[in-house]
Protein backbone atom coordinates (compact mmCIF):
# COMPACT_ATOMS: atom_id res chain seq x y z
CA UNK A 1 0.00 0.00 0.00
CA UNK A 2 1.35 3.29 -0.99
CA UNK A 3 -0.04 5.05 1.80
CA UNK A 4 2.03 2.93 4.99
CA UNK A 5 4.68 3.30 2.49
CA UNK A 6 4.28 7.13 2.70
CA UNK A 7 3.88 6.89 6.24
CA UNK A 8 6.91 5.19 7.11
CA UNK A 9 9.09 7.44 5.18
CA UNK A 10 7.34 10.52 6.99
CA UNK A 11 7.81 8.74 10.60
CA UNK A 12 11.53 8.21 9.20
CA UNK A 13 12.40 11.61 8.37
CA UNK A 14 14.70 13.99 10.16
CA UNK A 15 13.06 16.67 11.35
CA UNK A 16 16.32 18.91 12.22
CA UNK A 17 16.91 22.30 10.68
CA UNK A 18 13.61 22.32 9.10
CA UNK A 19 12.65 26.21 8.31
CA UNK A 20 8.71 27.58 10.01
CA UNK A 21 7.01 26.63 6.77
CA UNK A 22 8.36 23.35 6.52
CA UNK A 23 7.49 22.24 9.96
CA UNK A 24 3.59 23.78 9.14
CA UNK A 25 4.07 21.77 6.00
CA UNK A 26 4.90 18.63 8.01
CA UNK A 27 2.83 18.81 10.09
CA UNK A 28 0.19 19.21 7.71
CA UNK A 29 1.52 16.55 5.59
CA UNK A 30 0.89 14.31 9.26
CA UNK A 31 -2.32 15.19 9.95
CA UNK A 32 -3.49 14.07 6.11
CA UNK A 33 -1.73 10.97 6.93
CA UNK A 34 -2.80 10.14 10.00
CA UNK A 35 -7.02 10.90 8.88
CA UNK A 36 -5.97 8.78 5.80
CA UNK A 37 -4.92 5.96 8.23
CA UNK A 38 -7.85 6.11 10.29
CA UNK A 39 -10.37 5.48 7.58
CA UNK A 40 -8.45 2.28 6.19
CA UNK A 41 -8.27 1.53 10.29
CA UNK A 42 -12.18 2.00 10.74
CA UNK A 43 -12.64 -1.04 8.16
CA UNK A 44 -9.91 -3.26 8.52
CA UNK A 45 -8.96 -2.73 12.48
CA UNK A 46 -5.28 -3.49 12.20
CA UNK A 47 -3.22 -3.05 15.29
CA UNK A 48 -0.19 -2.01 12.74
CA UNK A 49 -2.14 0.52 11.32
CA UNK A 50 -2.97 1.91 14.52
CA UNK A 51 0.85 1.48 16.00
CA UNK A 52 1.88 3.35 12.82
CA UNK A 53 -0.66 6.35 13.59
CA UNK A 54 -0.19 6.76 17.12
CA UNK A 55 3.94 7.19 15.87
CA UNK A 56 2.83 10.01 13.21
CA UNK A 57 0.81 11.48 16.18
CA UNK A 58 3.75 11.67 17.91
CA UNK A 59 6.13 12.88 15.62
CA UNK A 60 3.06 15.87 15.20
CA UNK A 61 2.56 17.19 18.32
CA UNK A 62 6.65 17.62 18.44
CA UNK A 63 6.74 19.62 15.46
CA UNK A 64 3.79 21.49 16.39
CA UNK A 65 5.72 22.06 19.81
CA UNK A 66 8.15 23.42 18.46
CA UNK A 67 6.34 25.90 16.12
CA UNK A 68 5.07 27.30 19.60
CA UNK A 69 1.18 25.88 18.80
CA UNK A 70 -0.85 24.01 21.18
CA UNK A 71 -1.22 20.64 19.90
CA UNK A 72 -4.26 19.77 18.35
CA UNK A 73 -5.80 15.92 19.09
Amino acid sequence: MELIERALEFEKRKMSNMSTSDRVAASREAKSLILELNEIYKETKDVEIMDLMKLITAKKRKIEKRLGGIPSV
